[in-house]
């Protein structure tokens, strides 16, 4: 198995200070989940480099012994200074994608032609394509050969907009991802906030939040399985 994990490369929001990044339990406990299964972990970025990872998400709250693993490991720190630039790779060497969260997917993954790309082609191709919290904002622009959206029609999660309002207020990010997954046809839910959510569409796995991040990469070494 060879799982490709795609990151952002934005570091900070937008017009402000704020810097941001992926959410460090969002990489690593995905990230563990697979590499304990036995499977190989590619970490790729939009630009290549060094993907930055949302300083909120190192405070002690939001730790977790994949996290605590994460940093203390050289190996894998080093991918996370040089992930490959996502435009540099074939989709046909991957058995399975996976987008983690944090905010910074809503200001680059959701336009990347190159992360849209591979996502349709994935997907085209029976792979399993997976997206937890802000992650799943990488499915936003991605269609079907007939055109239509890739999560019209089918069940689907995501960050919710209570989750949003909560943490960020609802002027912080350009849209709100569970709005625009109904707006573009996706049968929504969600379960309580912070709650464990992930859905599986044949092929389609999404996680609504970041304690849904290791259920939907289990539900992806499933279907690997």
């Amino acid at each position: 198995m060879k799982i490709l994990m795609v990151l952002s490369s934005c570091e900070r929001i937008p017009g402000s200070d704020r810097k941001t990044g992926s959410w460090l339990e969002e990489v690593a406990g995905p990230y563990y989940t697979f590499v304990d299964a036995g499977a190989g972990v590619v970490l790729a970025s939009v630009r290549g480099g060094a993907a930055p990872i949302d300083p909120a998400s190192e405070a002690d709250f939001a730790q977790t012994d994949a996290t605590r693993r994460f940093v203390a490991d050289r190996q894998v720190q080093h991918a996370l200074a040089n992930t490959v630039a996502l435009s540099t790779l074939p989709w046909s060497d991957f058995d399975a994608l996976f987008y983690s969260g944090g905010l910074c997917p809503v200001f680059d993954l959701t336009d990347d032609p190159t992360s849209i790309g591979f996502i349709e082609q994935m997907s085209g191709a029976g792979r399993p394509v997976a997206a937890v919290c802000h992650g799943v904002a990488a499915l936003r622009q991605a269609v079907r050969p007939d055109g239509r959206p890739l999560v019209a029609g089918r069940a689907v999660t995501a960050f919710s907009n209570s989750e949003e309002t909560a943490a960020h207020g609802t002027g912080l990010v350009p849209f709100l991802i569970e709005d625009e997954l109904r707006r573009l046809g996706g049968a929504y839910t969600s379960a309580a906030d912070w709650s464990p959510h992930v859905v599986a569409d044949g092929r389609l796995v999404t996680g609504q939040n970041p304690a849904s991040s290791v259920p939907a990469a289990q539900r992806v070494l499933e279907m690997l399985r």
